[in-house]
């Protein structure tokens, strides 16, 4: 008995229900042109197969949803298939539709997850070398390779390093830095990328009207980002809402399978906060809480909304682009109200009660205290308006010259006194320093001290020079986070970037995405994959110095050793006897020329 499938189920050819199948499984991409948001990878293993110049090994890496696995049996498909169309797969010869159902024997899939061991890849290593049944290529498919044992990527790297002509592994993960570097040397690497949320968006609209069901253009906006870059997550919320509004997606369903606030609900919290309505804003959060929404979501959506307004701020371009609908009169209204400084103060608050909900069974606490300590931050005064500006300024210029003017009488009259001694108990105020705002994110000193105990100034140098060029590599989001950012030390296989601003410091440090395309476009443009690690720049000149301070014994063995780096600047050691107990001569002191250069330092006595 045949079986179709139509819409989101499963008919069998009598016309019996057999089971509903999620959207995401029936609406799988087929073709690399139904792949959405990887224009540039589809294109490339098309043009790979026209042109017959196909790898032994691929590795698609990317965020879940992304279509990394989909392409890998679209592949399959085209480089078996005999009635190519451009590169695509024609999806209706005999093998098309045996990949398809799952039945070539010559196309492998393998969950790395549960088949981990070095015995499954040793018995692909066995089988390899056996010719393909069916088709032209026998393509083993792995998923998740990350989960591999180091014995299993042992037995598979031998495998990658002498591989049978008609063999093809894809080999698909989300976590690529754990993949080791000699299987990675090994493969084509095709970098998958979130989905924007306007393509996630465009595709859900198209499934929905083939499928003729009514939907409301928010809710599948609202979708859209809630899906975070994630094709099949987006599927499967729409899945979601579709069930809970009987086959009609309408805004209110949206936000109830997705646990957000309504964008009127947040623009008006922030515009109370702005306004110090403390009342009001707690009039707000109630109102969210007794609808049933989640604290941490609206935490979330908050920080995200925060980020939007900063980024606006920055770039309107960024924000048109990357959002769907946000930006109205009063979204801009707002970004003209509050300033950088406020909305720092804001992220800063709103990471620390994200932090707190993980572990509270009382969030509505946690986000009145959280709503009183938005409203009281001390905040800049709002520029005069243009009517008010001239008047305002003429009045300071009067008072600061009334103030110079007396200054001046009192200087002449000091001059015309004579000199006066001080007396011993007088003692000048020193204007305390600003508080810097303290950081949440845990700064890594064990993967810093590594990079110190090797690092040179010539390392530093050469990550200086492409650092320019590594930002033009990332993405639109990524070099916002990145643009306050320096290399400040390196090594050979570590560098050591400092963060001018604690908040950007915190959301480089929980974006893994974002070390991973820093570490991958290093090595395209170094040829080398060193660790990074990131520092607040408050801290740095602490970290630099406990380092120095601590590792004196250790230094003064390299140097009566005769262990020195390579790269060690001439620091004139070698015509310095042994015993010379100059500042400069000191083992701290040469250690410290090695990491940061000789032009920086300022040597003391104490």
């Amino acid at each position: 008995m045949m079986a179709v499938a139509i819409g989101g189920s499963v008919i069998t050819k009598g016309g019996s229900e057999m089971s509903y199948q999620a959207l995401y499984r029936v609406w799988r991409p087929q073709r690399f042109d139904e792949i959405v948001g990887q224009s540039i990878i589809t294109q490339t293993l098309k043009n790979a197969i026209l042109t017959k110049q196909i790898s032994h090994a691929y590795l698609f890496t990317g965020p879940r949803g992304t279509g990394k696995t989909s392409a890998a049996k679209i592949f399959a498909k085209a480089v078996n298939c005999h009635y190519l169309e451009d590169g695509e797969p024609c999806n209706k010869c005999e093998t098309c539709q045996a990949i398809n159902e799952g039945s070539l024997s010559d196309v492998i899939e393998i969950d790395a997850a549960s088949n981990n061991g070095v015995e499954e890849i040793r018995d692909i290593r066995d089988k390899v070398k056996y010719a393909p049944t069916k088709a032209d290529y026998k393509v083993y498919i792995i998923d998740e390779v990350h989960m591999l044992s180091t014995g299993a990527f042992n037995a598979l790297l031998k495998t990658l390093e002498e591989p049978p002509a008609n063999v093809i592994f894809i080999l698909a993960t989300t976590e690529p830095h754990k993949i080791p570097a000699t299987i990675i040397s090994r493969t084509q690497k095709f970098d998958f990328k979130r989905i924007r949320p306007a393509d996630i968006l465009e595709r859900m609209a198209y499934i929905l009207k083939q499928k003729n069901i009514v939907y409301d253009d928010q809710a599948l906006k609202l979708i859209a980002k809630a899906a975070e870059g994630g094709m099949r997550d987006a599927l499967s919320i729409l899945d979601q809402a579709m069930s809970y509004g009987d086959d009609k997606v309408t805004y209110e369903n949206a936000l109830q399978v997705t646990g957000s606030v309504t964008n009127e609900l947040l623009t008006a919290y922030i515009d109370q906060v702005i306004q110090k309505d403390t009342k009001q804003a707690l009039v707000t959060v109630q109102k969210i809480l007794e609808n049933g929404k989640d604290a941490s979501r609206f935490v979330e959506d908050l920080t995200s909304y925060c980020q939007d307004i900063l980024l606006y701020q920055q770039d309107p371009q960024i924000i048109e682009q990357m959002e769907l609908g946000i930006v109205d009169d009063k979204f801009k209204q707002l970004s003209d109200q509050i300033s950088d400084n406020e909305i720092y103060q804001m992220i800063n608050e709103l990471n620390e009660i994200a932090n707190s909900l993980r572990y509270t069974a009382h969030p509505d606490v946690y986000l009145q205290v959280l709503t009183v300590k938005l409203t009281h931050l001390q905040a800049k005064p709002a520029a005069p308006t243009s009517s008010t500006a001239s008047s305002d300024e003429d009045g300071k210029i009067k008072a600061l010259s009334k103030k110079v003017d007396e200054l001046q009488a009192e200087i002449t009259q000091l001059k015309a006194a004579g000199p006066v001694e001080k007396p011993v108990a007088a003692h000048t105020a020193v204007p305390p320093k600003s508080i810097e705002a303290k950081s949440t994110a845990r700064v890594e000193l064990t993967k810093i001290y590594p990079i110190l105990g090797k690092a040179t100034r010539k390392s530093l140098n050469e990550f200086q020079q492409v650092w320019p060029d590594l930002m033009n590599t990332l993405s639109v989001t990524q070099r916002a986070v990145m643009h306050v950012s320096k290399p400040v030390a390196a090594s050979s296989d570590g560098v050591i970037v400092s963060f001018e601003y604690p908040i950007f410091f915190q959301k480089a440090q929980s974006n893994r995405e974002l070390t991973d395309a820093l570490e991958n476009n290093l090595d395209r443009l170094t040829g080398r994959a060193p660790q990074i690690v990131f520092v607040p720049d408050n801290q740095w000149p602490k970290i630099r110095k406990d380092y120095l301070a601590s590792h004196q014994d250790e230094l003064k063995n390299r140097q009566h050793s005769g262990d020195a780096a390579a790269d060690t600047p001439d620091t004139g050691s070698e015509a310095t006897p042994p015993q010379d107990d100059t500042p400069a001569a000191k083992p701290i002191v040469k250690k410290a020329a090695e990491l940061f250069g000789k032009d920086i330092l300022d040597i003391k006595n104490d």
